[in-house]
This record gives structure tokens, sequence and C-alpha cells, in this order.
């Protein structure tokens, strides 16, 4: 183990792997990694900063290109600041904090930049949306119970009796270590009280954490969303269920985090964590929590999908309205919906609205939050967007004029791409979390469509990841 300005670093030096010596580091590449070309050949690795210069161990070494695990850093490079994390380098998020929060946003757009040109694709890059916050900026986080604290090995005694019991975030390719979290700062300090309250409250209690290994115990997560309108959900998963303890927790964490306006617990007896299959069971307030962008309302439900970061969000969502050029006067596709977020935004300014989403607690909040808005020209559907989007379904609902896209990382199907190539609608909108599936998909519109610009937006500040938003006219 070896450590370099509070980050740690595990390595199992073998005797045919080469360490390179005095490596300066010159730039950041894509997924946050950094660029280093010793001797002509680029070298990435991750945790270090553009003017570092450390010792590298080779993990993978190819012609012309290698992959490198920093070994120690001699000499750190002046754009360095000191990290506000104590878990810093252990715990896998808020991996940028050494940078400064500007010089985040800059190495954002400069990426955003190489990776469309890359793609063959240049359209103008806009400067990047920044953030007003780089911390206490997320509205959802997820921690998990464990029976097996990971202990970091400077704080490891020989000999001693293995700690147990954490609730908090996984360590990075340990599934089954969890590091113990006090203190996180993505969300407003309501987070550490609600966490470390309700840890407390079980170890008294001697509930069982869950063995993430062997499948064992009771506790396994602990969900909470928090909203600009204060309005607080918290969804404990269990592996079981026992009534009589939900209902000691929930009168318990009710008393002491009078934030709290809906508990839920989930019975989640499956081998994976995914609560998406399951029924939340609500044991204090409606189940559900509300919040607000610019002059719309939202409902979020404990299985909805909704932007985790509520003051960029609404960022996003009027550079996609100002991309879309509506009059008034178009029917708009909202295609991967969610709750109907972007659709609604854009409501005041269209003819009809059809969203379409493949979960369908999404979509009974997206049809309800046009209720909630008196948006009565926006129908919603549920079902596999590559499925439902087919030539009748075109024909049922009118052609559309602007199409509105925001999927997954994985990006869009080749079969919905064709599809929307036949459709030939005047203008679309691709709201990406992922700019290289985004370059990917924007190529193969490239055919039909002209791409106009691009918009990067920072939606996780301390972190490499970027959104982009991008127009696509039609081509004359």
């Amino acid at each position: 183990m070896l450590t370099a300005d509070g980050l740690t670093y595990f390595c199992r030096v073998r005797k045919k792997k080469q360490v390179l010596t005095d490596v300066e580091f010159i730039a950041y590449g894509a997924l946050g990694k950094v660029i280093a070309k010793p001797e002509g050949k680029v070298l990435f690795a991750e945790g270090a900063v553009p003017g570092d210069v450390a010792d590298v161990l080779l993990t993978r070494s190819k012609k012309d290109w290698a992959e490198g695990r920093i070994l120690k850093i001699y000499k750190y490079s002046q754009q360095r600041v000191v990290p506000f994390c104590e878990h810093f380098g252990i715990c896998g998020g808020c991996k940028w904090q050494m940078l400064p929060y500007q010089q985040q946003i800059s190495y954002k757009e400069q990426e955003t930049k190489d990776t469309f040109r890359k793609a063959g694709i240049h359209a103008p890059v806009l400067p990047i949306a920044g953030s007003n916050t780089d911390r206490a900026y997320r509205n959802k986080l997820e921690f998990s119970f464990s029976n097996k604290e990971f202990i970091p090995p400077e704080q490891f005694v020989k000999g001693a009796t293995e700690k147990g019991n954490a609730l908090g975030y996984h360590v990075p390719r340990l599934f089954d270590k969890v590091i113990d979290i006090h203190n996180c700062y993505l969300m407003d300090d309501i987070n550490n009280e609600i966490r470390n309250s309700l840890r407390d409250f079980a170890l008294d209690k001697k509930f069982a954490f869950y063995d993430l290994k062997n499948h064992e115990g009771w506790l396994r997560n602990l969900i909470i969303r928090y909203t600009t309108l204060d309005e607080c959900l918290v969804n404990i998963v269990v592996a079981y269920e026992d009534k009589d303890a939900q209902q000691t927790i929930s009168d318990f964490l009710i008393e002491k985090n009078p934030h709290i306006t809906t508990l839920l617990f989930t019975i989640n007896a499956k081998l994976n964590a995914s609560i998406y299959d399951l029924e939340p069971q609500v044991y204090y307030g409606n189940g559900f929590i509300f919040e607000k962008l610019g002059n719309l309302k939202f409902k979020i439900s404990p299985k909805s999908f909704f932007q985790t970061n509520s003051y960029q969000a609404k960022k996003l969502y009027d550079i996609t309205k100002e991309f879309a050029s509506l009059t008034g006067n178009e029917i708009v596709y909202d295609l991967y919906c969610g709750t109907g977020t972007i659709g609604l935004y854009l409501g005041d300014g269209s003819k009809k609205i059809i969203g379409v989403e493949t979960v369908e607690d999404a979509i009974s909040d997206a049809r309800y939050n046009a209720t909630l808005n008196n948006i009565s020209h926006a129908s919603f559907f549920a079902g596999d967007v590559i499925k439902v989007c087919n030539e009748g379904f075109f024909a049922e609902h009118g052609k559309p004029d602007v199409v509105i896209l925001d999927p997954p990382r994985a990006g869009l199907h080749e079969k919905l791409v064709n599809m929307l190539l036949e459709v030939q609608s005047q203008r679309m909108v691709y709201v990406s979390c992922n700019i290289a599936t985004q370059a990917r998909d924007l190529n193969l519109f490239s055919e039909k469509y002209e791409i106009r610009k691009l918009q990067p937006v920072d939606m996780f500040p301390q972190t490499h990841h970027i959104e982009c938003v991008a127009e696509l006219v039609l081509k004359k």
C-alpha cells in the first residue's frame, strides 16, 4: 500500500511488471483518466492531476498505448487543492475533489470537444453550463448496509478482531466491503443525520446488517431522496419482512428526524439489489414526494427516475427547450421520458406531447404530473421504447415534429435510430449522460440530420461525468 496526498492505492507488484519512474502527466483524457507520454507512448492512469510526477506500475501495455497504476507521486501539480472529504481516495465517488471546480469544468468542456471531434462531428460546442454549487447538489443518495466494514490498511491492527457493521458506500472493486460513511457532502446534511442515527439505532437493537457475499442478514440498503421543497423520502430495503422491527425503526426515525415526510420499507429477498420489480410498503406519509422545476411541480415515487441534481436539471431543461424551438403548433415525442419532466417542461410551447418510458411507476407519475400542472395535451405510455415506437404508434398519435431523446448510458438502439430516420421529424434534441454513445448515435443520424450545436452541462461536480444536449435539424 502506498499513499499520495490523501489518495490510497492498493496493488500487488509482480516481478514481471514494469515500473516507470518520474512520469509527468500532461492532460486529462476520457472518463477522467490522466495522460502521460513517456517515450512517446500514451499512458493512461487514474488519481493524478496534470502536472503530477509519479512512479507508475504498468498494468496493461500495447504497441501504442498503456494503462498503469500510480505507486507514488513525487511532485504535486500546482493545480491541486486539498480534498474536503475524509473518505477521498477510498470512496468511489467525488474523484475530482483535488481539482478546483473551475478547472473541473474546463477539462469537461475540452473532453466534450475532443470526443465529438474524434467521432467526426464538427458542430460547435458551446461553453459548458457549470453548477452554482459543487457540493450538496444531489437529491438522491443510496447507501448499503454490510457486516464487513472496510478498514484501510494503515488503520488495521494485526491480530485485532475484524470490525463488523457499516452503512455507507461500496469500496471500488470490493463488492462485499462497505466504507462506514459518517459525513457525505453530496446532499444537504440531512442525509448524514438520517444515516448516522439509523446506524446507531440498528447497532443498539442488534439488527443484522447484510452479508453481501453469503446473502444473510436483514438490513440491506438505505435510499434517501430530498428535494428543494424540503420534502424527504426514506426507503429502507430489508431482506425479509419483520413488521415489528420495521415499525420500531419507523417510529424512531420519524421522531428523531422531523425532516422525513414519507418512510417506506421494501422487501428484497433476491440476490441482486434492484428494487424496480418490488413494491415498497408505506409506513409514514403518502409514499412519494414533490420537486419543483421552474413553474412546474413533479411527483417523485420511490422507484421513479428523476434527475439527481435539481438545480442543474432546470438548466438542462431550459437548454432543451431552447433547442426544441417550439412555436405552439408542434407534436412533441418525449422518448425515455421518465416521470415526464422534459416533455411537460416544454408543454406550454407544444400542441401535443407523447411520452414513452419503460418503468410503469414513472409513467404513472408522468400522468399524475400532467394533471397536477394542468397540462391536458400530454399522453404517456409504458413499454420498451423500441417496441412501442413503431409505424402504427406514429400513425395513431401523429407524426412528430420534434423528438426529445434522453436514453440511458448505453444510448439508442439501432432499430430506434432507423425508425426515427424513416419518420423524419423536423427537429430532434438529444440529451445524453454519455457523450461517447451520443457521438456514436449522432453519426448515425448525420445521414439526414444536421447537428447544429452541442451544449455540455455539468450535472455532477467533483466527478468526470458530463451531460450533453445536441440540437439536430432535418436537412433540406
